[in-house]
């Protein structure tokens, strides 16, 4: 506590804060502890699935743990310049789960671990660029259109004619010339539900107050909904046409969230189960894919030997690691389940780590949710609020998606596991979208300050002029 003198002569008393708590150093030395203790453990695997494969150290082991090192170095010390207030935990569980799944993908196929790497590269310097561009939240919320514009445009890519390439059935590429390709819809997600949350933090009053009259009674005014649901609906017919069913249930689904949490108001959702249960009778009927993966997923040993046998041969190979796993390096499942390192590789670690490891994968995607829930749970605005549970929800939807799908709790989707399976598109976005998280969590400011901000007010009250 200290007094102070005001011009006129009074003294009134505040409160001074800890000298100890003024700069970011707290938060970023958390966060440096946290990315050593992932190096040692990463280190720790990448060695054990060597071992278990080739009975020796890689030689590439010191260049391997150099290149992990020296990136989540630079993203750490990008931190402390641009961030310094931002949640300490999200970049180290980033790092283990990135570092998790290379280790897998090295085991399996090299080529594209390589790659992997690379993409890991390009993301990191997209995270640092990302914090460089944003420099604010409220930029976000000025720009809702151009966004939307963006997104639309990104999603309509593949259906180009030059450009657009289709995949297993899937229209979701882009390439140029042969040597770059990439999914523009990761991208388009991440604009989406920042549009989305822009609208619904503009809009949150209309959304949830009634405020139209039918005869004695008020109820919800739906015209400021019907430009979003257009919107909504847009993006859902061309992931439609494009056969992306994982993403179409992925912008459902953090759409009718985001207007849940927004207006507080349980109508939408059953809104919402409508909407999903007439789209499901529309996709099985109309699209040959959504019929495809809802027939595998009630009865898939009938197509064992077809369309099924991915996830049959992973249910194998999840069974035989049991509680405690094979062993890193002695897994058998890639060499019988194709696109193991991709859409499965959930049953790669759940056979060589076993119930423990799988369960601490689902742990660290956990902690990495509720880190951005506790974001939007500081923010000072609706937008940011909003924007934070957004992205936060496409990183929680599209985890549960892909893991109920390998699990057989829903059709299975083919996404990818966030920072863990191989894709770049993927894996790029993904680090844009946890800085985007990190930016608003350092423009909600340090834990402390709200409280202290109250402490002093309530002191300058009781210990007023004098």
């Amino acid at each position: 506590m200290a007094d102070l003198h005001t011009p006129s002569g009074q003294r009134t008393r505040v409160w001074r804060l800890p000298r100890y708590v003024r700069g970011p150093k707290p938060r970023r030395r958390t966060e440096l502890g946290l990315l050593l203790l992932v190096w040692v453990i990463i280190a720790l695997l990448f060695s054990l699935a060597s071992l278990g494969t080739k009975g020796n150290l890689p030689t590439h082991t010191v260049s391997f743990l150099g290149g992990i090192l020296g990136l989540t170095v630079a993203v750490h010390l990008a931190n402390r310049w641009l961030v310094p207030y931002a949640n300490p935990v999200m970049l180290p569980l980033v790092a283990f789960l990135n570092g998790l799944g290379y280790i897998e993908i090295v085991r399996w196929n090299p080529v594209a671990a390589q790659q992997q790497a690379t993409w890991t590269m390009l993301g990191g310097a997209l995270y640092v660029l990302t914090l460089i561009v944003v420099q604010r939240t409220r930029d976000l919320d000025r720009y809702r259109y151009l966004l939307l514009l963006a997104a639309v445009v990104l999603m309509l890519a593949p259906l180009f004619p030059v450009v657009g390439t289709s995949i297993n059935g899937a229209r979701l590429w882009v390439h140029f010339g042969g040597a770059l390709q990439f999914q523009p819809v990761e991208i388009a997600k991440i604009l989406l539900a920042i549009f989305f949350a822009s609208y619904f933090a503009d809009k949150k009053e209309l959304l949830s107050i009634p405020s139209a009259r039918v005869g004695n009674r008020l109820v919800l005014d739906p015209r400021p909904l019907l430009p979003i649901i257009l919107a909504w609906g847009f993006a859902l017919m061309i992931l439609g046409f494009e056969n992306d069913i994982g993403f179409a249930m992925l912008i459902f689904a953090v759409f009718i969230a985001l207007l849940w949490v927004a207006t507080g108001r349980f109508t939408y959702l059953a809104l919402g189960l409508g909407l999903f249960g007439a789209g499901a009778w529309v996709a099985t009927r109309y699209f040959t894919q959504a019929h495809a993966r809802i027939s595998i997923w009630l009865d898939p040993w009938s197509q064992a030997q077809g369309r099924g046998l991915q996830l049959v041969q992973t249910w194998y190979s999840m069974g035989s690691g049991g509680v405690g796993g094979t062993g890193l390096g002695l897994g058998h499942a890639g060499s019988y389940v194709p696109f193991l390192t991709t859409d499965l590789i959930y049953g790669a670690i759940a056979e060589e780590m076993g119930f423990i490891g799988s369960g601490i994968l689902v742990i660290a995607l956990a902690l990495l949710i509720g880190a951005g829930f506790h974001i939007a749970q500081r923010c000072r605005t609706d937008f940011a609020r909003l924007a934070a549970t957004a992205l936060t929800l496409v990183l929680g939807f599209q985890s549960f998606f892909i893991l109920a799908g390998v699990l057989r709790i829903l059709p299975f989707t083919g996404i990818t596991l966030p920072f863990v399976a191989r894709g770049g598109s993927s894996l790029v976005a993904n680090y844009v979208l946890i800085a985007l998280l990190l930016r608003i969590s350092n423009d909600a400011g340090p834990e402390w300050a709200e409280s202290d901000v109250v402490e002093a007010e309530q002191a300058t009250a009781t210990f007023g002029p004098n």
